[in-house]
């Protein structure tokens, strides 16, 4: 009996010690092997960042926006001339929709062979009162009795022509400009009667799969843009979400040194953050990690010497346009003190003689969180008293 016992307390002595070297092998592996695994990863770093291997809607064909309900949009393909693609001779290719206003999709309704469904939609739709737009239809619809892929291009740049603002809307990470809440804000927008023009970013939706870069991703936007200049002076906002705020600013910074090309009228950053170091630290995925003594020597440091770093708090001091920006309270993602920060940065860095800023706050209780600003019921109003304030203003 007494060596059963004996048997037994060393058993259980050895699958305890077992457990223990195996805890301490799992603690190992995540707290100190991962953290050494990323500094030295730069793979790895743009993953976690860009998080293109997240795709959703599966099997979304963004050559064809209808099947997102987005009717009267234009799917189109621009080349970005790339220093760091040398490999790619036509350049990298960047996929982009042309979202039309409500209301010209339903002046053009017949002509753009809008579906039976969505022509119902429109007949809801109010339309303004605009006299060039009505003394130029006769003449439009006689250029474009119908809309073939021989004449789109012609017709949705036609359009981009007449009076209006556009939205030049840059996604955050994970997925494509097809996921639904992006399709949701584009319809808010739309129905505000403004031309929306959505890329996806290198490595992301029907784009080339390159492996993005700050500086990469910010040139694809900055292509998107020198394709609307050229079609059109009318007046363009530039609208980033998430990631996206971080390429709105750093492209703004940008063009405030280009002195030929006339710029953005207004910046609105949905759900910003200050710059990628503060993101990471307060991120939902860092959190097991903050803590460490060794966090910021081999995640935080790493992306900023691999020029992953998207210092909107440094870019929003450059450049002299308005700046609106959106934060709901239940942002998990990227948290509201985030955005406040950077909004009492601008306030302290940006000369008084530069466009206001706007700050506005979006309650918890809602339930928007990252992505569903979307659905808030005083965003609509927001939005146009910005744009209207500012569309015929230049800094």
């Amino acid at each position: 009996m007494v060596m059963f016992l004996t048997r037994k307390r060393k058993f259980f002595k050895r699958i305890s010690l077992a457990v223990v070297q195996l805890c301490m092998l799992v603690f190992l592996l995540i707290f100190v092997g991962f953290p050494l695994i990323f500094r030295y990863s730069i793979t790895l770093q743009r993953g976690i960042l860009f998080l293109t291997f997240i795709t959703y809607p599966k099997d979304l064909d963004l050559s064809n926006p209808a099947t997102v309900g987005l009717f009267g949009t234009r799917s189109l393909n621009l080349s970005v001339l790339d220093p760091d693609a040398e490999e790619r001779h036509d350049g990298v290719r960047i996929g982009v929709w042309h979202v039309l206003p409500l209301q010209l999709a339903k002046r053009f309704a017949q002509e753009l062979n809008i579906d039976a469904q969505a022509h119902e939609e429109l007949e809801n739709v109010a339309v303004e009162k605009n006299e060039e737009l009505e003394q130029l239809l006769p003449v439009l619809k006689s250029e474009f009795p119908q809309v073939t892929a021989e004449n789109e291009q012609l017709f949705y740049e036609r359009m981009l022509k007449l009076p209006g603002s556009i939205v030049l809307y840059l996604h955050g990470n994970t997925a494509s400009r097809g996921s639904g809440h992006r399709v949701e804000m584009y319809q808010v927008l739309r129905k505000l009667g403004y031309h929306i023009l959505s890329l996806d970013y290198r490595g992301y939706g029907d784009s080339d799969p390159v492996a993005p870069t700050e500086e990469g991703i910010v040139r694809d936007a900055l292509t998107v843009y020198e394709y609307i200049r050229n079609v059109t002076t009318n007046p363009v906002f530039v609208w980033g979400h998430s990631l996206g705020t971080g390429v709105a600013c750093h492209l703004c910074s940008q063009l405030s040194l280009n002195f030929k090309m006339s710029l953005p009228r207004g910046v609105i950053l949905e759900a910003p953050f200050t710059n990628i170091r503060d993101e990471i630290r307060l991120h939902p995925f860092a959190r097991p990690f903050k803590d460490l003594p060794w966090f910021d020597m081999t995640i935080a440091r790493p992306m900023y010497t691999n020029n992953l770093r998207f210092e909107s708090d440094q870019h929003i001091s450059k450049f002299r346009q308005p700046v609106m920006i959106l934060h709901a309270e239940d942002d998990y993602v990227v948290p509201f003190e985030l955005g406040y920060k950077l909004y009492r940065t601008a306030l302290d860095t940006r000369a008084k003689a530069w466009g206001p800023i706007e700050f506005h706050r979006f309650s918890g209780d809602a339930g928007y969180g990252h992505k569903f600003l979307c659905r808030a019921p005083q965003l609509p109003e927001i939005v146009k008293q910005f744009v209207d304030a500012y569309r015929n203003e230049e800094f």
